[in-house]
């Protein structure tokens, strides 16, 4: 793990190392920066910056499990075709619903695609766009939906988000420049051939499936079946087809089974003790669905209700505690076991340098756990 993801050997180039890790998670966009200054050596924050907005050799879009990840363009029609397509059926079949039980229009389907080839245009012609200007030329877009009546979820949604959702989904938009600071969520959309220069085209589904399981079981395989349908949101038939479909290699994992790639089958070398502060929602934290030969019994203080990882420390592949900024700026951490001087200190060590990189920015995770709500307020 400390090899493969960066964490004991630091890379050089940020596109590089996300690549290795096939993406960083970006539901949260604090975390897609604070993920690359855990594994980049002397990253700067324009660095990612030129890479997503100038350069585009990363694109920020929807993946698996319909979550908004950071991906090396070049895999951004595998990503397309292996999950984020298989979103669009359901999700347009859902709205052109809503729209004719809401009286909104009479012939969903067809209000539906004027109203996004309309959104599609608005976009284009102005190179990049917020919903609210996308407003301006297509009025439709302040249109509300009423959902989950007497729900604690339930209220008014904006129209326009889930065309938004729909044409990214399709492939058609991208996220581009976010209005504000690197911790801003505020994005300005972009047409997808005009971003990157080439359109999302609808290829081989499976194929696709293959391809990016193969990638992804490299960096974090060994992994349980259970581990691959959970962070790609696949069946357990699609699952299991791709597995398959790769050569996936059976192994044995403290008498459980697990599968690693053909090509991973080798002796892998072992590195010096190591240290990591990672982000809430952080690859690493993220990757596998059953997680307790690396959180331990520690799970209850790290991760919300919902299952999403709060900022974590790490010990040479084992999470022992977790960190917090607090309000004026400094970086708090708590430890969950005894690990001794030594690692204290390195643990410490990488706390002061996260604390001088952040300066005087102040990312709050989204997804507040306990233990990083405790350090925030002591």
């Amino acid at each position: 793990m400390g090899i493969r993801h960066h964490l004991a050997t630091p890379g050089a180039d940020v596109v590089a190392v996300v690549g290795d890790l096939v993406a960083l998670h970006s539901s949260d966009p604090g975390t897609v920066f604070l993920s690359a200054q855990a594994r980049v050596d002397g990253f700067r924050r324009q660095d990612l910056e030129t890479a997503l907005y100038d350069e585009r050799s990363l694109v920020r879009m929807h993946g698996m499990r319909r979550t908004l990840f950071v991906f090396p363009a070049a895999w951004a029609e595998t990503v397309n075709d292996a999950c984020t397509r298989t979103y669009l059926a359901a999700e347009r079949t859902r709205l052109v619903g809503y729209l004719e039980s809401q009286g909104l229009a009479n012939d969903g389907e067809a209000w539906l695609d004027d109203v996004a080839l309309r959104a599609l245009e608005s976009i284009g012609r102005r190179g990049a766009a917020t919903a609210a200007e996308i407003k301006e030329d297509v009025p439709e877009f302040g249109l509300k939906l009423h959902l989950g009546e007497g729900k604690s979820w339930g209220g008014s949604f904006g129209v326009s988000t889930r065309i938004l959702f729909l044409l990214a989904t399709a492939g058609k938009i991208l996220r581009g420049r976010p209005r504000g600071s690197w911790l801003s969520s505020q994005y300005q959309w972009v047409v997808t051939a005009q971003w990157l220069g080439f359109d999302l085209e609808h290829g081989d589904e499976r194929l696709a499936r293959a391809n990016l399981l193969g990638r992804w079981l490299g960096p974090f395989g060994p992994a349980t079946e259970i581990d691959v349908r959970w962070w790609t949101g696949w069946t357990a038939a699609r699952t299991r087809t791709a597995l398959r479909d790769i050569g996936a290699v059976k192994v044995e994992l403290n008498g459980g089974e697990g599968y690693v790639h053909p090509d991973d089958q080798d002796q892998q070398p072992t590195t010096e003790p190591w240290a990591a502060l990672l982000p809430a929602l952080d690859p690493t934290v993220m990757g596998w669905k059953e997680r307790h030969w690396y959180v331990g019994e520690h799970g209850a203080r790290l991760f919300d209700r919902n299952g999403n990882a709060g900022p974590t420390i790490w010990w040479s592949g084992k999470v022992v505690g977790g960190w917090a900024q607090t309000p004026d700026g400094s970086v708090a951490i708590e430890l969950l076991e005894d690990l001794g001087r030594e690692a204290t200190q390195a643990i410490e060590n990488r706390a002061h340098c996260l604390e001088q990189w952040l300066g005087t920015h102040r990312p709050i995770p989204r997804f507040r756990t306990p233990l990083e709500k405790g350090l925030t307020k002591s």
